[in-house]
Parts: C-alpha cells; structure tokens; sequence
C-alpha cells in the first residue's frame, strides 16, 4: 500500500474527534478512515460511518485472517483495528485516509506509513480537564472514568513519539493549529 495518511491521537476526551472532524470540514481531500471495534454502539453511532462495529469473535476472526494494518485490545475482549480494506477504499477515492485512534494504534499506524504519515497527538492541558470533560460527556460510569483516566496518564508519556504534540486548552486554537499543520504536510512533495 502506499499514499500519505493523516493520524490524530489523544487520550478519550481530549478533543481528538472534534479536531478530525474541523479537519474533514475544512480539507475535501481527506476521508475519515472508519475503524473496527468490538465494543458496544454508543447511541447516535452508525455502523459503516463511525465504526464497523463487531463482536469480539468477528474482530478475533479477522485478525487470524490478516484483514487489518493494525489492530490492538485497548481493554479485555474491547478490540480495535484499521481494516486493510478501508485504505484501498480511500486511496482509490484518490483521497488521504485521517485516522482517529487511540495511541497504541497511532504508533503502530506511524510505523506502518513513516515518513507517509503525519502524526499529531492531541494533549488535554491537564488530567483534571480531561476529567471534567469526560464528566461532562455523560458516558462513563465511575469505573469506566477511573480506567479512561489511568490510561490517559499513562498514554500521555508517549506522545513524544508522534511528529507534533498540540495542547488543547482552546479548541478553536488546537484545531486551527491542526489545519496548519496537515496543510503543509500534504503540500509535500
């Protein structure tokens, strides 16, 4: 496979989905990259356009089949992966595929692609903020909050190993900052 790819990384709730969607309204010639995942549809999600959404069976089953660049279990029997299928699809569209994952991903993503890749990692601008937003998205109970937060500390040591760590204290700034910067990447030879 070849072509440039865009990958957006952050921990869950620092704003990464709202920055690749800035990113999507603003540069027509990027297409979201829809990932597989084995958890549960959330209530305004549609299969095909937020995630593909599989059983952990169907995503296990995939994955002996060689069907994804990367895939990873971010929690027990909770998978997710970009379908091999989904690039094609975009680089035959002749369009940049962006990619909203987690950091695990991103790195595997970056090492996959190289030099094709930009890789930008979204920073809350503090674990308390990230709390407060993720308490503000009334998703997560206070199990669920306590491991998204104990991940984002951890996630958040590797953010030196993406090309640009921007700071999402205004997300009107960070997602300006983000259209400069996928701009010149893609102006690129």
């Amino acid at each position: 496979m070849n072509g440039k790819a865009i990958i957006v990384c952050a921990p869950s709730g620092a704003g990464k989905t709202s920055i690749v969607k800035q990113l999507l309204s603003e540069l027509p010639r990027l297409s979201f990259s829809v990932s597989a995942c084995s958890r549960s549809r959330r209530e305004n999600e549609v299969h095909g356009k937020d995630y593909y959404f599989l059983t952990a069976d169907e995503f296990r089953t995939r994955i002996q089949r060689g069907e994804f660049v990367e895939w990873e279990e971010v929690y027990p029997g909770n998978f997710y992966g970009t379908l091999k299928s989904e690039l094609e699809r975009i680089w035959n569209e002749g369009r940049i595929p962006i990619f909203d994952v987690d950091v695990k991903g991103g790195i595997s993503l970056k090492t996959y692609f190289g030099s094709n890749a930009l890789a930008i990692y979204i920073r809350p601008p503090s674990i308390e903020a990230l709390e407060s937003r993720l308490r503000k998205r009334g998703t997560e109970t206070e199990e669920t909050l306590r491991k998204r937060l104990d991940r984002a500390e951890f996630e958040l040591g590797f953010a030196n190993n993406f090309d640009l760590a921007i700071i999402n204290e205004s997300l009107e700034q960070a997602c300006s900052d983000s259209v400069d910067a996928v701009i010149q990447f893609m102006d690129q030879k």
